[in-house]
């Protein structure tokens, strides 16, 4: 055996063997493992060009879990993919001038060699890329499944409109309302857009959300994002007419509230920029329409429409009041947006804090019709500011209110919601926070959207045998809009319908419908005759998802919208063409959110405002006269640097890591050991160059532990326990009690503390006085065994090949595939105990006696001690206290 860990060497041995062998593919209902399947899968990457240590940190994760399952008896699956659609490429393409399809494959070769050099259990005969023609050919397929089906459909949607640039933009392109390439102010436009149903889904993707092993905190954030309200929906009647002289909306104006009791305040209606009636107010009014169309300016997102400053306008027109008749004025509101609800909102400044504003603003009526319970209107109501009372909804009456007042919220709700009703004006209704899912993207790198436009025919599917439409690779975006708007061979076909000349749908689709099916793919790989298959139905849903809380959201929700579409629109089953493609419901188990890798953050402010950022590694500390740190400079020129925190690793604050130098340097385990040990999962995970050293300088230890005593351990047989002496018996002890820990620990995902337990063992093992016998070396050898099986699944390279070198594989077969040590209870007793002898409750010594000795024997022990009878002076205990495995306490 070696005498030096050697990790480059140990690491290459251990790959060349699992790539020779294929050791991780993994096979449906597979013999050898008897406990059957668990999928385990982390959320596929972008392939951006290199790894971070948040990829490292969420893959080895994965890894451990795999490799503990997989010693326990079960079939796992870990696969990897790559999202490999999406704006980052594009942007690239315009950096660099070069296509996105070569920018994106470059990246994915070398980043799949990272994750190799990692260690990683990946089945990577079950790889995907998003951007594969064999894989978005299914998005295209489901999409016109959908169509049929009528959960996809067209309509008129609000985009970021780019006039500059020609371009519309996604909304994280949209700073401070201008462009993030021309500085142009955005705009509002309304295009046709496809759309898929997922609000038809709404009350089942709440409802299930209740039987998922996720976060508590991830179920609360996709709750508020549905977003379900119990409210009413009524409408304000009016005589307003469009050019024409029709009637706008047949003379309804609908709107839709959770505050239902408090009607009686309204003091306006505000309209959405883009509401019909704003429309014919604005016709007839050049200043309203100049503030219409300054309101399309401005990203069109709700979190900007949120913070945006209220304003408005009045149109000079009213709507009626359906419960009082009295005349309501209608204003253009700025923060009103029509793609939510009705596009309008009834005006109640005196109890709801975004109208409260907008009235204050505006000089609007602020009229009070909610009270404090058993307190007068106006007793401590005030217009000149808001007071978080005003919204409330419990301890509340309705006053100011006529024939509602003294009513309660709920009270007041249902009589209100009754009087509508009985005008045919209104009614209660459940409503959703939640939209249908806009997935037509004015962008080139993505999915095609299988549409054919005919000006016979009108917009045409292209046919499922036509699958797919192939996104041309080799084009070059240069700002100036969707390049293939430009490009003639994708433009130009024939329509399926008539076979007159047509031209192809030129947008593509949002790149979450990659990322909604993905896991599915990895179960039915390299199929071409359908989206999934019955290997799906085998490692479905997947037992354990992992990846960070910043897709709590839209990815998981749009994933569990995509599996209840599959399992509700048939496919093509041999022998069953009536089931839906999946039988489940939920694809995500259980749920595990990784916490970010963070780091230090040094930064220097330049005269004009800018931010520099420095490495870490380039900074140097001053020390006070204490030793305490008090400033820092730059190494490179000795200017002082400013110290901002920890923060999670980015590339613009120049506070990454990068994985590959750590692994050249160190190698790919000490890195595993770093991460899993530095912090709990679920945790963020602050950088510590010392936390590596230390990592490294433990397995060197663990190696040069090995390496004293693999004579002994070759040689030796199986433990007999009859022929332990005490420090034999100790140190097993000590290794059993430790695993039983260690396995309580894997089992609730808490690696950090399976690695101190290793630590635990590998000092017990060092710290042992072993007797150069048989028994002795048993007795090692059982020990490291143990060791290395609990530490296997954290650093596998360096574990392989102590089990190796031991001799182990000869006895318990491959390391990858060796049974999970087990506790052996009969290890865990002890033959003799020691209690802290207390002499009139002072401590006073120790007393050893038999595991078994009853309290007569403790007693008579205790009081045959040294210590008893100098204490005792001759004299018989009073009492005497026995606390059992702890003390015994004699009180003269």
């Amino acid at each position: 055996m070696q005498e030096k860990y050697d990790a480059r060497a140990v690491e290459a041995a251990a790959q060349s063997e699992w790539q020779a062998t294929d050791a991780y593919r993994a096979i449906e209902n597979d013999p050898r493992f008897p406990k059957g399947k668990f999928y385990a899968c982390s959320m596929l990457p972008y392939p951006s060009g290199k790894l971070h240590m948040g990829h490292v940190r969420n893959y080895t994760i994965n890894d451990v879990m795999y490799r503990h399952l997989r010693m326990n008896g079960y079939n796992v699956l870990m696969p990897m993919g790559w999202d490999a659609f999406g704006l980052p490429a594009e942007n690239a393409a315009m950096k660099n001038r070069v296509a996105p399809a070569k920018w994106t494959w470059d990246n994915i070769a070398y980043m799949k060699k990272q994750m190799q050099a990692m260690g990683l259990a990946i089945d990577w005969s079950r790889e995907v890329a998003t951007c594969s023609p064999d894989y978005y050919k299914w998005n295209q397929w489901l999409f016109l499944k959908m169509l049929e089906h009528g959960i996809a459909y067209l309509k008129t949607g609000t985009v970021n409109w780019d006039p500059v640039d020609q371009t519309v933009l996604a909304n994280e392109q949209v700073i401070d309302g201008r462009g993030w390439r021309s500085g142009a102010l955005v705009e509002k436009r309304e295009i046709p857009m496809y759309y898929l149903g997922i609000t038809r889904y709404a009350d089942e993707l709440i409802s299930e959300l209740e039987g998922l092993g996720w976060p508590e905190r991830v179920k609360l954030m996709q709750e508020n994002w549905i977003g379900r309200s119990t409210g009413v929906r009524f409408a304000f009647t009016h005589d307003i007419r469009d050019a024409q002289g029709n009637l706008v909306d047949d003379g309804r104006m609908y709107v839709f509230t959770t505050r239902a009791d408090t009607i009686m305040g309204v003091t306006f209606v505000a309209v959405a920029p883009e509401h019909p009636i704003a429309e014919v107010a604005a016709a007839a009014d050049p200043d309203l329409a100049a503030f219409v169309e300054t309101c399309r300016k401005g990203g069109a997102t709700e979190a900007e429409i949120a913070t945006r400053e209220k304003d408005g306008r009045p149109t000079g027109l009213t709507v009626t009041h359906p419960l009082t008749g009295e005349p309501v004025e209608v204003w253009i509101g700025n923060y009103v947006l029509m793609s939510y609800g009705d596009g309008a909102v009834m005006g109640v400044p005196a109890h709801d804090e975004r109208d409260f504003a907008f009235a204050k603003k505006l000089g609007l009526p602020i009229r009070q019709v909610v009270a404090r319970a058993g307190k007068p209107a106006g007793e401590d109501f005030s217009t000149d500011a808001w007071q978080e009372w005003y919204a409330l909804k419990e301890g509340v009456a309705c006053v100011n209110s006529g024939r509602y007042d003294g009513l309660p919220y709920e009270a007041a709700v249902d009589a209100i919601a009754a009087d509508l009703a009985a005008k045919g004006l209104g009614e209660k209704r459940v409503q959703y926070r939640l939209r249908d899912w806009g997935v037509s993207r004015q962008r080139y790198w993505g999915t095609p959207i299988p549409i054919i436009h005919c000006d016979d025919c009108g917009a045409v599917p292209v046919p499922c045998e036509d699958l797919p439409v192939v996104l041309p690779e080799d084009l070059i975006p240069d700002g100036s809009g969707n390049p293939l708007a430009k490009n003639e061979a994708f433009l130009k076909c024939q329509c399926p319908k008539c076979g007159k000349p047509a031209r192809r749908e030129t947008d593509t689709m949002d790149t979450f419908v990659d990322s909604s099916w993905y896991y599915m793919r990895y179960c039915s790989p390299h199929n071409a005759d359908a989206m999934v298959d019955a290997r799906n139905d085998y490692w479905m849903p997947m037992d354990q998802y992992i990846g960070g809380i910043e897709h709590a959201v839209l990815h998981l929700l749009y994933a569990r919208f995509w599996t209840k579409v599959m399992r509700d629109i048939q496919g093509d089953f041999p022998g069953d063409a009536s089931r839906g493609l999946v039988k489940f419901d939920e694809p995500f188990t259980n749920l595990l959110c990784q916490g970010m890798v963070l780091n230090h953050i040094f930064f220097r402010k330049g005269e004009k405002g800018g931010i520099e950022y420095f490495w870490p590694d380039d900074i140097e500390w001053v020390h006070d006269d204490t030793g305490k740190p008090v400033s820092c400079v730059s190494k490179t020129d000795g200017q002082p640097v400013e110290y901002g925190g920890i923060g999670t690793m980015s590339k613009s604050k120049n506070n990454g890591v990068d994985p590959q130098s750590l692994i050249d340097q160190y190698g790919a385990d000490t890195a595993r050991l770093f991460v899993m040990f530095a912090s709990p999962p679920e945790q963020t995970l602050e950088w510590s160059g010392a936390g590596v050293d230390g990592a490294q300088r433990f397995l060197r230890r663990l190696w040069g532990c090995a390496h004293a005593r693999h004579e002994a351990v070759r040689g030796a047989g199986p433990v007999d326990a009859a022929a332990l002496d005490d420090m034999q018996k100790a140190l097993r002890r000590e290794i059993h009690t430790i695993l039983r820990q260690a396995d309580y620990d894997y089992q609730r995902k808490q690696y950090n503390t399976v690695v101190s337990a290793t630590m635990k063992m590998l000092n017990a093992i060092d710290g042992a006085d072993i007797a150069a016998t048989a028994a002795g070396a048993a007795v090692l050898r059982e020990s490291l065994s143990i060791l290395i099986r609990v530490l296997y699944p954290v650093v596998p390279h360096v574990t392989q090949a102590l089990w190796q070198q031991l001799g182990l594989a000869d006895t318990h077969g491959p390391l990858l595939d060796a049974p999970w040590p087990q506790v052996d209870e009969a290890a865990l007793v002890q033959d003799e105990i020691e209690l802290v002898l207390q002499i009139n409750g002072k401590v006073r010594g120790s007393v050893r006696i038999s595991a078994q000795a009853d309290r007569a024997a403790i007693e008579a022990a205790a009081m045959a001690t040294e210590a008893w009878t100098r204490h005792a002076a001759g004299r018989s205990p009073k009492k005497a206290i026995v606390v059992p495995g702890r003390l015994v306490n004699l009180v003269v």
